[in-house]
């Protein structure tokens, strides 16, 4: 069966491939602290149905520890390293099988290899603390090979690090009016695309959550990161088939290895 990806909001996707289920950041809330799910139903059950589960960086709509708690029993949970000592609830999470992780590792799940490589952002769990943990990305390699970026920015070793990859899912927005440091909004990730060329490329990140009481603020850097995305991808790497899902759609990119 060919990739298939399925994207149930924010960062939140199953990769599908070699008939494993990869789970990436998930987060399963109607609301987290200040912000609350303006667009797309909360995941199904099904959504929580994995092999093995990716944490790309220990903030709180990353690593979310009611949606890792709602994991079935069993499953593989990867986190970057320093997450057992910085998030105390993440050792509670008996029911699991956690592994630190950093850039370079390997891991075999099944017919897949997951590498891990790095990423530009900023992984402290907030409130800022003394205690640093890696912002990580994912490849994910069986029939096709998957970038999950996590949370990111450009930085110069990027394809170095990913290597030859097939599809992409890539960060383009946030959730509020303003990207710091350390992130892909829709025109970075599309120069992204050109530094990586992948056959197929996927938007996420955006258009999901909201800070409360903020929606007259700038509502276009909620609504619009994904069609920007699709309109400058085709202008920087036009090769690049994009694929825009809606909120628990699944694509299946044509992948030719």
């Amino acid at each position: 069966m060919p990739v298939e990806i399925t994207w149930w909001g924010h960062a939140t996707c199953t990769i599908e491939d070699s008939n494993i289920r990869v789970l990436t950041d998930p987060l399963f809330a109607s609301r987290l602290a200040h912000l609350r799910r303006r667009r797309g139903p909360l995941p199904s059950a099904e959504a929580r149905r994995a092999d093995v589960v990716l944490v790309s960086h220990l903030h709180a709509d990353h690593l979310h520890l009611p949606s890792l708690g709602a994991l079935d029993p069993g499953t593989r949970l990867l986190v970057p390293r320093g997450a057992l000592q910085v998030v105390p609830g993440v050792r509670r999470l008996r029911h699991l099988r956690v592994t630190e992780v950093v850039p370079g590792d390997e891991i075999r799940v099944g017919e897949l290899l997951v590498r891990v490589v790095p990423a530009r952002h900023d992984g402290r769990r907030l409130p800022v603390g003394p205690r640093r943990s890696p912002a990580l990305g994912f490849v994910v390699e069986g029939e096709a090979r998957t970038y999950f970026a996590g949370d990111t920015g450009l930085f110069d070793a990027m394809a170095g690090w990913v290597g030859p990859v097939d599809v992409a899912l890539l960060p383009v927005g946030g959730w509020g009016p303003f990207l710091g440091e350390g992130h892909l909004d829709a025109g970075r990730a599309a120069a992204a695309l050109d530094l990586l060329a992948p056959q197929a490329a996927i938007p996420v990140h955006y258009g999901t959550y909201w800070p409360i009481g903020m929606d007259a603020v700038r509502p276009h850097e909620f609504h619009s990161p994904g069609d920007e995305f699709v309109r400058l991808a085709a202008l920087a790497a036009p090769k690049v088939a994009v694929h825009k899902p809606a909120h628990g759609e699944s694509v299946r990119p044509a992948v030719a290895r």
